[in-house]
């Protein structure tokens, strides 16, 4: 009914409730297709931390952030792939990331 409040009356983080089960995002999981698809699950099961990554797995809902995405563009030029920070927040999901992926990899 209230939020928790701090001594000096802001919003108190570390009393709220630990959300639930029912507040995570459930999709189907769908395996990786590809080569592309499966070394982009492998980069983001390694820096997300999660156990895996389906084809319609959002990058940012599974945990990412800017940082990473910079850190996961460095780790995919070390794999020898070229790809850029701005197609991953324009396609979060691991198979559209990886159809931009190969995309520049086509061009280039």
């Amino acid at each position: 009914d209230a939020l928790p409040l701090s001594p000096n009356g802001k919003l108190d983080r570390k009393a709220l409730p630990t959300p639930g089960v029912e507040s995570l995002i459930v999709r189907e999981y769908e395996a990786p297709v590809g080569a592309t698809e499966i070394t982009l699950a492998r980069l983001w099961t390694e820096l997300l931390k999660v156990e895996r990554v389906g084809r319609h797995d959002n990058f940012f809902e599974l945990g990412g952030h800017s940082l990473l995405a910079v850190s996961l563009i460095g780790r995919l030029r070390q794999e020898g792939m070229e790809a850029d920070v701005r197609g991953l927040f324009e396609q979060p999901t691991l198979a559209g990331y990886a159809a931009i992926t190969e995309r520049m990899e086509i061009v280039l």
